[in-house]
């Protein structure tokens, strides 16, 4: 145990570049699967909250669900459609970091749409009626209601990238794990466990753990000053 531990903070000190490569990747492939979650499923959970069309109930409880999705059900579903017989299998994006990409963007998007719905309708109810009397359509509503819980859709974002860094199914489907192509933290510290090299995979989950907390940080640290600025 302690040569693991001195091995481990030894590839940390020195940037060990196996280490320093699978974790831009990682943050690269989350950081655009949760940009497409975020544009995707705040202006798709906002509508939704201040609309009333047959069926909402319904949408909004499937949304829910989705929330839940199992990510190897999403991976094996997207494999499919990426695999060479598949409708997208022309792209050849299977095993490369777009199918990745996509594999998160799908579980982020529910993830972000429902959340968004719960904030803003939450919003629409102190609000609804004075912007209703203003005449604004619903998508407009929506727009207003976004910016005024533009501050707490941090916590949403944040959600959303906390299931996007931390998923391995999915992407361990798609992605295929390749070395120096599409080996993830996750998939990683899975993979160098089962080889019997602890110290790479402790390097890459305390380097994974420092991510979250980072990213967590900046935005706390954002939101108070935004806060503060802006009211």
């Amino acid at each position: 145990m302690l040569q693991t531990l001195q091995e481990t903070i030894s590839r940390l000190t020195t940037l060990d570049r196996d280490v320093f490569a699978i974790a831009w990747l990682s943050l690269r492939v989350s950081l655009t699967a949760v940009t497409i979650g975020l544009c995707v499923g705040i202006p798709l959970g906002a509508v939704l909250a201040v609309s009333s069309f047959p069926g909402r109930s319904i949408l909004v409880g499937l949304l829910n669900a989705f929330m839940g999705l199992p990510p190897v059900i999403v991976g094996l579903v997207l494999y499919l459609v990426l695999s060479r017989s598949g409708p997208l299998g022309s792209f050849g994006l299977l095993f490369t970091p777009g199918a990745m990409v996509a594999a998160q963007a799908v579980l982020a998007t529910p993830l972000v749409a429902a959340l968004t719905r719960q904030v803003v309708a939450d919003a629409e109810a102190h609000l609804g009626d004075q912007l209703r009397s203003l005449g604004l359509s619903a998508p407009r509503r929506a727009l207003a209601l976004i910016h005024d819980t533009r501050f707490s859709l941090v916590t949403t974002a944040l959600a959303a990238f906390g299931r996007a860094i931390s998923e391995i199914g999915a992407v361990l489907v798609v992605g295929g794990n390749i070395d120096g192509h599409t080996r993830t933290m996750t998939t990683a510290i899975s993979l160098e466990t089962q080889k019997g090299d602890l110290s790479l995979a402790l390097a890459l989950g305390l380097v994974l753990i420092a991510l979250v907390v980072l990213v967590n940080a900046v935005a706390a640290i954002l939101r108070g000053y935004a806060l503060r600025a802006y009211g």
